[in-house]
């Protein structure tokens, strides 16, 4: 009864002291796509991710509601860095929906012109201006925004100390009008017992960012960086927290008493205990302590323990591996920091599935497909092809046509070459298909099969189709453990026949390792810029986006491979992408293009959907 007072009590006076206008909440996932869309279009960088912001220590005043609910001391403030932007979870600062509204997307203009330089108020005042003058329209918004703040903040400004109401009198300066004299005057000590300003990015501090990257980037002495998590916890794994460095308990002053014996618990203050041999790791109590701190502190004691070993033995050993097919080949990795090719950064292996294995034994349904997918692109094969660009012909061609319309507003092109007819000519076509086989392939796709399965599936439905087609055709699959061990599996090169023995290694692949996409993807590259065909084609099925162990974690990843793309684009071949993951609209459109990919959202129907996507590319 007690606890259920107390719990009702509880609730009731949060609800009291709540100063949000939740009626006009605005959420994240409703205008998400608005405020990418926005970002990119302000100047905004194309790998930047937006997700929610993680909740923060505050300032400001607090009404006595607010302190008797223990409420008002923390917020989910927008905040930038180097691979997203983390916005509010929820607004609901104004009473009006549409001012909540367009507070998401004044963020997104002023992160898109925000580059931090150290000082807080300086920054966003030229972030900005910067914004408006690249965004004209968002003007009228933002002074709405800026008067409605203002008078929340006026409102406040009488229940702060006679010293702190002088610094936020300085402050509403510097939103009113810039002035560069409170620029000056206003420090960020004063600025930190201040409440937040919405209107207004929190960078994080240089020092600060530079532990958070040496403890995300530089592992210990033998240990392997640990994954990230998936996608699917975004709300809670992205969530962006401040973080420092503690020093090992051999490096600190050794008479010193760092606690009371008479302390309660609590989680609180790093303790140089090492627990990296632990056979079992608690991870969800991990996660909730690490929810519950205001700082993340991280230490660096050097030594190594199990944790190699752990992913080494995954490794199989050469007796039981594939058969490697010469020595390997070095090749280049995008630094998307620096913005430049890493030479010889990538060690690419090929290898082939051992002698001896029996072929693929397809089930009646897959063979139905089969037939079904190969008439459908002979009667692709012997149709007529559509020559566009025509100064004649049986009918128009809307792109060209919309095209020639630009031209001559331009002044230029005076004779339309805008129709399109219909004429047979010689097929000149080489596929390759590329094939993730990482270890997320494991996971089961539906109820019947696993990712691995499908996959197995789509290459045979499509080998099948284009072996009665005639057009020539390679397969590849890969995985990788870091950057020295990318593994190109071999399954048919263009020279060899669909027979018994490719299709034997298409029944012989089996869940990888990790996914380095663009080294994969510069490997296919290669092999098919040596083919003679007008038109190749370098087509991928995955089913998440590029991974690994060390830094290809993140955007260095998705950096990566959106280079590679554009390295087979300027090498006259055309990629695209066929993915399963959930997630790919997130970042599939900056990798590929927004019409060099599409997802699949059953996986069973991967192999019809593969044979869609070749007759539309080769129409």
């Amino acid at each position: 009864m007690e606890e259920w007072v107390g719990e009702r009590w509880h609730r009731f006076i949060k609800g009291a002291a709540d100063r949000s206008f939740a009626a006009a909440a605005v959420a994240l996932p409703e205008v998400s796509e608005a405020v990418a869309l926005l970002y990119r279009a302000a100047g905004g960088a194309a790998g930047t991710r937006v997700v929610p912001a993680a909740d923060m220590r505050i300032g400001g005043p607090r009404s006595w509601l607010q302190r008797l609910a223990g409420s008002g001391l923390r917020a989910a403030l927008p905040r930038l860095d180097e691979e997203t932007l983390a916005l509010p979870p929820r607004i609901a600062l104004f009473a009006d929906r549409a001012l909540n509204r367009d507070l998401y997307l004044w963020l997104a203009a002023l992160a898109a012109a925000f580059v931090p330089s150290g000082h807080w108020a300086a920054d966003n005042l030229a972030a900005t201006r910067l914004a408006l003058q690249r965004c004209p329209g968002l003007r009228p918004r933002w002074e709405r925004l800026r008067e409605a703040h203002l008078a929340q903040r006026r409102a406040d400004a009488l229940k702060l100390p006679m010293q702190q109401q002088a610094a936020e009198q300085r402050l509403q300066a510097l939103l009113l009008a810039g002035d560069e004299a409170a620029e000056s005057a206003l420090s960020a000590q004063e600025a930190a017992g201040l409440a937040p300003v919405w209107l207004w990015l929190q960078a994080l501090p240089p020092e600060l960012a530079v532990a958070a990257h040496s403890a995300k980037h530089q592992p210990r002495a033998g240990h392997a960086a640990p994954p990230q998590p998936p996608d699917a916890d975004l709300a809670q794994a992205q969530k962006r927290r401040r973080t420092r460095q503690a020093k090992p308990a051999s490096e600190r002053a050794p008479l010193l008493l760092s606690s009371k014996a008479e302390s309660l618990q609590s989680w609180s203050e790093h303790i140089p205990l090492d627990r990296g041999q632990d056979d079992e790791p608690d991870d969800e109590q991990a996660q909730a302590a690490a929810d519950d701190m205001e700082q993340l502190t991280l230490s660096r004691d050097g030594s190594a323990v199990a944790a190699r070993v752990k992913f080494d033995l995954d490794l199989p050993s050469a007796s039981a591996d594939d058969l490697p097919l010469g020595e390997g080949e070095l090749l280049p990795e995008w630094d998307w920091k620096r913005q430049r090719l890493l030479p010889g950064h990538c060690q690419v292996q090929t290898l082939v599935t051992r002698p001896g294995a029996s072929p693929l034994q397809p089930s009646a349904a897959l063979r139905r497909t089969a037939r079904q997918v190969r008439r459908r692109l002979e009667l692709l094969r012997a149709a007529p092809k559509w020559q566009r660009g025509c100064s004649e012909g049986e009918t128009l061609d809307l792109d060209a046509w919309v095209r020639h319309l630009g031209a001559v507003q331009a002044g230029g092109e005076p004779e339309p070459q805008v129709y399109a007819r219909r004429q047979r000519g010689e097929r000149s076509l080489a596929t390759l298909l590329l094939a993730d086989l990482s270890l997320s392939t494991d996971a089961y796709a539906n109820n019947d099969a696993r990712v691995i399965e499908v996959i197995r599936d789509a290459l045979f439905v499509f080998g099948e189709a284009l072996h009665a087609c005639g057009d020539p055709f390679a397969m590849l699959g890969f995985s990788s453990v870091r950057r020295s061990q990318v593994r190109i599996q071999h399954l048919k090169s263009f020279e060899e026949n669909w027979s018994g023995p490719v299709t034997a290694r298409l029944g012989a692949i089996k869940p990888g390792y990790y996914t380095r996409m663009g080294a994969a993807i510069r490997l296919a590259s290669k092999r098919l810029e040596q083919r003679p065909e007008r038109q190749r084609l370098l087509l991928l099925l995955t089913d998440g986006k590029p991974n690994d162990l060390d830094v290809y974690e993140g955007r260095w990843g998705v950096e990566d491979t959106r280079e590679a793309v554009l390295e087979a684009r300027r090498a006259g071949l055309q990629p695209f992408c066929l993915s399963i993951d959930a997630e790919a609209p997130d970042y599939l459109p900056h990798i590929f293009g927004r019409q060099g990919w599409a997802r699949v959202v059953r996986p069973s129907e991967l192999p019809m959907r593969l044979a869609g996507v070749y007759a539309q590319l080769t129409r």
